[in-house]
Order: structure tokens, then C-alpha cells, then sequence
């Protein structure tokens, strides 16, 4: 009977062991025919961040949905390697992808809990964290682990260990938008992974479990024990000695996120600028996960500088022409007063200027509360600045202190001993109490706005641009998208079509009145400040920027031909052909300008204007280049005898490198005797046109030394006037001169080049003939081409309409008559 019952139990287990085996096998085969191909592992390209840098390889800013930098394991530090191991999976390089003993805890634990509403506990080891991270989904369930288990083992049987921790290590989410130990080390210590400390390496590792559960500012205790439970690890692996754990649970947490924006200083236009070249030409997905590396042509010192001298020209004008336009806003100081002032929300761009609450206020001086800064985790610092306000750093307001400022008015102040307001506050005395540390003196927001731009004219490679007083308060960029009239800025090019097509720059043209018809409408334009001059140069035309004398001069050659020009230098696709395009009244961008003026710098070389050098994706490789020039001879292994490596300039010549250099001749007379004479004060050799459009609505001022062109534009951005005399050369024209005079300031004071075979010949600058002693000018003629000795005047005719030749002695002569509209 005991044999039969003990025969029975077996054949009852054969069965049960029989059955199971099958349904396993089943279940198996099932799950099997479901699972992903796990050899594109092989093949796997992460999302990765786009890194723009500056010309000189700083880091300008970071693109990306998931912020991720690959980096292979041969250059992830042993103590980051140590810490994940002890953390994760120490068993790692000795299990076949599943941790038997960790598996039979995991199942003991979860019985346990079983019923509590806990979580199961896993006992995935990192090959089957890849086999979910990449594979599979978080789903929670039997026929996910098994299929996770079965990945694993055959990830195990097809990559080596360090692959596969290669893998893990630039795939795992470690919070702050962080993807990969290489982004987790930047955003959470700003450090690269070959700099952590083992606390840091430490803190990673404790985070793959829960980034939000260890957050560093929200659970700063549970952060802290969790990463000293990984330190605890380490040494019981033999990785770290006791003493060198113990002083490790002893450092202090220190997380400093690493910034978002724009990591230069004042490069915010030119960031937003690059990024949405990027995003036109390789889409969303190539821009945010395409891991591109991009050098641009910025100049960061340039950029700072700018900005700075733009911001100087907005804030000079605002207090010129609009005075003390009130506080920023107004808040209760009855309690804490950071309170109050951190609740107002300020520009994040516009340092060294602060927001500050005025605490008292007398006659002659305010005492101010600065605004609090705000800490890594996002709240207020516990820290209350106190500082003075004397009213000899605020009296361009108006008035006494007490007059202008109450008890509670919020508002822009900046330290006294900033280089960036030397020139915003020139009524600052220099006495010993201005330079204090907890001086600060007044600032406004202007409300008129602007732009800048710099640019190497012989490469066309943009090294600085600043499209606003601030691109936290508007991203519109007014370089790049701002349309507007250049006024006479658009002259010179006017005068180029001339001296390229039979005129000389001792040609004279009738100043005088004009009335041009075209249909019912009859135009009479007029010259800034009502006044004519009679025959004049077209030097002294340009340098006293006479609108009537250019008028006459586009009647004579025509429009279509000037349309032509305007399309050659890029600054209008399709000028309209109307005369008073002449004069700038069609609208451009600063952008379009100042490469306009650099291919008059540069000698007639046409360039293209560009925000970037180079593009390469996340292999090195160079999928974009601005520099199209040819490098013959360039790729040879070695020396052989041969001639040095030529660069070939296939660039077009666009305008006759004699005409250009005497554009710049004209446009240097600007500066010393025409309406930009306050950029002499420079001292080096600089040439550049002003432009004042109607109403002064528009402000310009676009020029140039040998290597290097700017282009300024001041203006509300709704167009409306901004006062009377509020001419490019009033308020655009200082802006550049403040930038050349830093830019230039170590430079030597290089002429501008004269091509071979000009003639520069002595003239009379009123009248263009030849001429001896006081008052002569060089001008420059093309070879073949003398000064007259008598000069016909374009618009002066005689009864029968003929133009008539006439001596130096009719300069006062006026005409009035019209012509017609090409």
C-alpha cells in the first residue's frame, strides 16, 4: 500500500512537473515571438543636446529634448563606473544578465508585502534595466519581466559587459531633464564626469531608483541618506577605504544646476538667431536630438561689448528725450520687504542693473532694499542688501529725491562702479562717496529701441548682434527681422552705381529745387534742414548727405539701374522703381546694411552673411561650411617639393575695386567734414554714412574700418518720431563711435587700402578742379580719368532744356523744374 501511495505521489509529480514544463515552454515560446530585435542596439543613436559655441569655443547654449551627451566608456571615470555598480547590480561582471540570489530576495520581499499597496520590488540588474530602457516599456507586469529576462540573457550572449554598461550609462534618466551620467554631471554640478568627487559620482548613482524621490532642494535629507547608503556600498565592495567613505558621508551636498539659457552674457539674439537657422535647415528633430556641434562667428568679447554701447545709446536717449517715466511698480514695505520686491518679476538679462524697493526717501538721498537673489532651488535668499541712492546719481530725473522716488517705488538701479553707465551718467560726480560698494544710482527702461551689428567684411562671418535692450523682455530681433527705412544710409550705393557707370567724385550735380510729377502727385523733395547749395561735388553731395542732389543723380541714371545695385549688394530683392527709393524709403534690415557696407569695405567682393563657420554632427563629421574657398594642394601627406597650398577666391566681384575704394574715400569725408563728425573722435581711419528717415522715425548709422563694419538702428518699434534732431548722426552715430573706440583701441591705425593704379589727385572739395594750398583735399580717380577744369551740372539747363557747361562761379545758381519718374 506504501509503495502504490508513494508510486501514485510520483506519477502525480511526473504529471504536475510535466505540465508545467509545457505550459512554461509555452509561455516562453509565446512571449518569445513578441520580443524586439535586440541587435539594433547595434545601431542605437540616442537623442543627443546640440551644443552651439562661440568662434573662440565657449559654450553658447544647449538645444535639446532630452539633455544627453554620449560618452563611450573608456572616458567615464572608475569612481562614477564604482559608485552605479554598488548602487545597481554589483554582481555585474558575473552574472549571465539575471541575478539569481538578488531574484529570490526580491520574491521573498514582495510576499511579504503583499496586500500593503507597496510597489513590487525589483531585482532588475543593469542588463535587463537596458533590455526595459530601450526594448521594452515601465509597464508592470509578469510578461514584461519575462520578456525583460529574456532580452537580457541574450544581450549578455551578443555585447561584451563594457558595451552594455555603455549603454546604460548614457541611457538612464537621472532627473533635471538629465539623460546620461555626462548631462547629470553638468546639469546638477556643472562640472564634466572626469571632475566629479566621489560624493558626486556617489549622488548620481543614488538617483536611477527615483530622480524625484532624492530631488537635492525638495527632499535634501532623503537625498543626502540615500547617497550615503551608495558611499556604504562602495566600501563594503572594497572600493573605497573606510576613511575615505567617512569623509565622503561627511561632504556636504552642493548642487548648483547648470543654466538653461544662453550661456554668454548679451548672446541672446545671436543664440535665438543661430537656432532657428538650424531649425529651417535640419528640422525639429535635427535640431533638438540631432547632437550637432556648431562653432559660430561669435566674438564674445565683441558681443559684451555691443550691447553695451547700444544699451548706453537706447538709455542716453530715453533720458534725453523722455525723462523719468515712473517706477517699475509699487509694493508694501510694512513687512518683509524682499518679500515684496523678489515678487516683481525682473528682466534675467540686463545685469549689472537689479531691481530695488525704495525704503526712505529725502531731499537728497534715497536708502533701497535690492531685490533678493534667487538660490538654485528657485526660492528667495534669506540675505537683505541695503544700499544708498545720492541724488547726484539720479538727478537727470528731475527734481529732489523725495520728489521723484516714495517709500515703495520699485525700480532699476546699478552700482556706481560699472564701466557699462560711465557714459548713461554724465552728470555723476567723482567724488570719494560715488565709488562706495552700496552706491547706486538710477536707471530706466527706455522705451526706444534698436540694433546692432558686427561684421568682418572680408569673410561676412557676423562676431557680434544685438537685436534689443533686452531679450528676456522681447525676443523680436531687430537685426534680422525688423524692416525698415534706411534713409540716406542707403546713398553710397546710389553714388557706387554712378561711379561705375561714367561719373567721377568731383562730378556736380544742381542742389537746388526739384518738382517731379507722377500722375496727380507732385513730390518736392527736400534737403534735412530745408536748405540748397547749388552745384556740388558728389563728395560734397554724400558728406553733407543732400537729398535733391541724389534725387537728380538717380533721375539722370535711372532707377532700373539702381535697382539693380540695391539687388547686387543684397540689401532689396526688388527695389520698386520709384524715385524716392533713392532716398532709403523702402524698407531693409541692419542685417542687410551692414553686409551691403562690408562689401564696400572689402573692395566689391561679394560675401554672404553668416551667424555660422561650421556644422558637425555627433560623429565629427562636417556637414556644413561657410567658407566655399578651394585649398588647392591642401590634402597632401607630405612635402614632396611641390608648391605651397593655394587658396582659390572664387568669390563674384560685384562692384569695380576702384569705385569701392572710392565709395570710402567719400564715405571717410562723412566723417571728418559731414554729418558724422562725432566719430573722429575715434582717431583711427573710419568711414560710414548716417540715415535720418522722415519725421525721425529712423536712425542710422552704418561704417567701417579696413577689417571691420558696424551698422546701428535706433527706433521706436511702432515708428513714430523721436524728436527734433534725432538724426542718425546725433543718436546712431555715437553708438558706433563708443563701439570703435574700444574695438580699435589696441589696433593700429591702419589706412584703407588703395588698390594699384588709383589717382589721387588735389582738388577743390566745393568745385572738383584741380587745386593748390588751404582747403585741398586727395581725391581718388580711376586711372585715365583727370579733374575738369569746367564741369557740366546734372539739373541745370538752359531755356531750350539743354545741359549746358558752366564755370565754378555758378555755384549759388537755383533751378526749379521736374524730370521724369523712372
Amino acid at each position: 500500500m506504501l509503495v502504490r501511495f508513494i508510486g501514485f505521489l510520483f506519477t502525480i509529480g511526473v504529471i504536475v512537473f510535466v505540465v508545467g514544463a509545457a505550459g512554461a515552454g509555452y509561455i516562453l515560446w509565446r512571449v518569445n515571438q513578441d520580443l524586439p530585435d535586440y541587435a539594433k542596439l547595434r545601431d542605437y543613436e540616442p537623442p543627443v543636446m546640440t551644443r552651439i559655441h562661440a568662434s573662440d569655443g565657449q559654450l553658447v547654449a544647449e538645444y535639446a529634448t532630452q539633455r544627453r551627451l554620449y560618452l563611450p566608456i573608456q572616458a567615464v571615470p572608475a569612481d562614477v563606473v564604482n559608485a552605479f555598480l554598488s548602487a545597481e547590480d554589483k554582481n555585474f561582471y558575473s552574472h549571465i544578465g539575471l541575478d539569481f540570489f538578488g531574484i529570490s530576495r526580491a520574491v521573498l520581499e514582495n510576499v511579504r508585502d503583499y496586500g500593503t499597496n507597496r510597489r513590487p520590488v525589483g531585482a532588475s540588474t543593469i542588463t535587463q534595466q537596458v533590455a526595459k530602457n530601450f526594448l521594452l516599456t515601465n509597464e508592470v507586469s509578469i510578461e514584461r519581466k519575462l520578456k525583460e529576462a529574456l532580452l537580457a540573457l541574450r544581450i549578455e550572449s551578443a555585447f561584451t559587459k563594457e558595451e552594455i554598461l555603455e549603454l546604460y550609462l548614457n541611457e538612464i534618466y537621472l532627473g533635471l531633464g538629465s539623460y546620461g551620467i555626462a548631462a547629470a554631471a553638468l546639469n546638477y554640478f556643472d562640472k564634466s564626469v572626469h571632475e566629479l568627487t566621489v560624493p558626486e559620482a556617489a549622488y548620481l548613482a543614488a538617483l536611477p531608483k527615483g530622480p524625484e524621490n532624492y530631488h537635492p532642494f525638495r527632499f535634501p535629507d532623503r537625498a543626502i541618506e540615500r547617497r550615503n547608503w551608495v558611499i556604504d556600498r562602495m566600501q563594503e565592495n572594497g572600493y573605497l577605504s573606510s576613511e575615505q567613505a567617512a569623509k565622503a558621508r561627511d561632504t556636504e551636498l552642493r548642487v548648483t544646476p547648470r543654466p538653461r539659457g544662453t550661456r554668454i552674457a548679451s548672446a541672446e539674439y545671436f543664440a535665438e538667431e543661430v537656432r532657428r537657422m538650424l531649425y529651417e535647415r535640419y528640422g525639429t528633430e535635427g535640431l533638438y536630438e540631432g547632437g550637432l556641434s556648431v562653432r559660430t562667428t561669435l566674438d564674445p568679447e565683441l558681443q559684451q561689448l555691443a550691447r553695451r554701447v547700444l544699451v548706453q545709446g537706447l538709455v542716453r536717449y530715453d533720458r534725453q528725450r523722455s525723462g523719468w517715466t515712473g517706477p517699475v511698480d509699487q509694493v508694501e514695505i510694512g513687512g518683509d520687504w524682499g518679500q515684496a520686491v523678489g515678487a516683481v518679476e525682473a528682466l534675467s538679462d540686463v545685469a549689472p542693473w537689479r531691481l530695488a524697493v525704495v525704503l526712505r526717501a529725502d531731499e537728497r538721498e534715497a536708502t533701497i532694499g535690492l531685490q533678493p537673489e534667487r538660490l538654485p532651488s528657485g526660492s528667495l535668499s534669506n540675505q537683505r542688501t541695503v544700499a544708498r541712492l545720492p541724488y547726484e546719481h539720479m538727478k537727470w530725473a528731475g527734481g529732489s529725491v523725495s520728489a521723484v522716488l516714495k517709500p515703495g517705488d520699485v525700480v532699476w538701479v546699478s552700482p556706481v562702479d560699472t564701466p557699462a553707465d560711465e557714459e548713461t551718467e554724465p552728470d555723476a560726480d567723482s567724488s570719494e562717496d560715488s565709488a562706495a560698494a552700496d552706491v547706486y544710482r538710477l536707471q530706466q527702461k527706455p522705451k526706444v529701441s534698436g540694433a546692432i551689428v558686427v561684421m568682418d567684411p572680408h569673410t561676412g562671418r557676423v562676431l557680434a548682434m544685438t537685436g534689443g535692450f533686452s531679450f528676456a523682455e522681447s525676443e523680436f530681433n531687430r537685426a534680422t527681422q525688423a524692416m525698415r527705412q534706411p534713409g540716406s544710409s542707403f546713398k553710397p550705393f546710389i553714388y557706387a552705381a554712378a561711379l561705375d557707370n561714367g561719373y567721377t567724385p568731383s562730378s556736380v550735380v544742381m542742389d537746388a529745387p526739384i518738382e517731379i510729377r507722377s500722375g496727380r502727385e507732385l513730390w518736392r523733395p527736400q534737403n534735412y534742414g530745408g536748405s540748397f547749395a547749388g552745384p556740388s561735388t558728389l563728395r560734397r553731395g554724400i558728406e553733407k548727405s543732400r537729398n535733391v542732389m541724389t534725387v537728380r543723380l538717380a533721375q539722370d541714371m535711372g532707377m532700373p539701374l539702381i535697382r539693380e545695385y540695391a539687388k547686387r549688394f543684397g540689401i532689396y530683392d526688388n527695389l520698386g522703381p520709384y524715385l524716392p527709393n533713392a532716398l532709403g524709403a523702402s524698407e531693409t534690415t541692419v542685417l542687410r546694411m551692414t553686409a551691403a557696407y562690408a562689401m564696400l569695405a572689402n573692395g566689391g567682393v561679394q560675401i554672404q552673411p553668416t551667424l555660422v563657420d561650421r556644422i558637425q554632427d555627433r560623429y565629427g563629421r562636417t556637414i556644413y561650411r561657410h567658407d566655399e574657398r578651394q585649398c588647392v594642394g591642401c590634402n597632401v601627406q607630405e612635402w614632396q617639393g611641390q608648391d605651397e597650398p593655394e587658396l582659390v577666391d572664387n568669390r563674384q566681384v560685384i562692384l569695380d575695386p576702384y569705385t569701392a575704394y572710392q565709395i570710402t574715400s567719400m564715405l571717410e569725408g562723412v566723417v571728418q567734414r559731414g554729418t558724422a563728425t562725432t566719430v573722429s573722435s575715434v582717431g583711427k581711419p573710419l568711414a560710414g554714412k548716417t540715415g535720418t528717415t522722415n519725421d525721425e522715425k529712423d536712425a542710422w548709422f552704418v561704417g567701417y574700418s579696413p577689417d571691420l563694419t558696424v551698422g546701428v538702428f535706433i527706433g521706436f518699434d511702432q515708428p513714430k518720431p523721436m524728436g527734433q534732431g534725432s538724426t542718425g548722426g546725433g543718436i546712431a552715430a555715437p553708438v558706433f563711435r563708443d563701439f570703435m573706440q574700444v574695438a580699435l583701441k589696441d589696433k593700429p591705425a591702419v589706412p584703407f587700402r588703395v588698390p594699384p593704379g588709383i589717382q589721387l589727385v588735389r582738388i577743390n572739395p566745393n568745385t572738383g578742379l584741380r587745386a593748390e594750398g588751404q582747403g585741398t583735399i586727395l581725391e581718388a580717380f580711376k586711372p585715365g580719368q583727370e579733374p575738369p577744369s569746367s564741369y557740366s551740372v546734372i539739373g541745370y539747363r538752359d531755356t531750350q532744356g539743354q545741359e549746358v557747361t558752366v564755370s565754378p562761379e555758378v555755384d549759388r545758381a537755383v533751378q526749379s523744374g521736374s524730370g521724369g519718374l523712372y
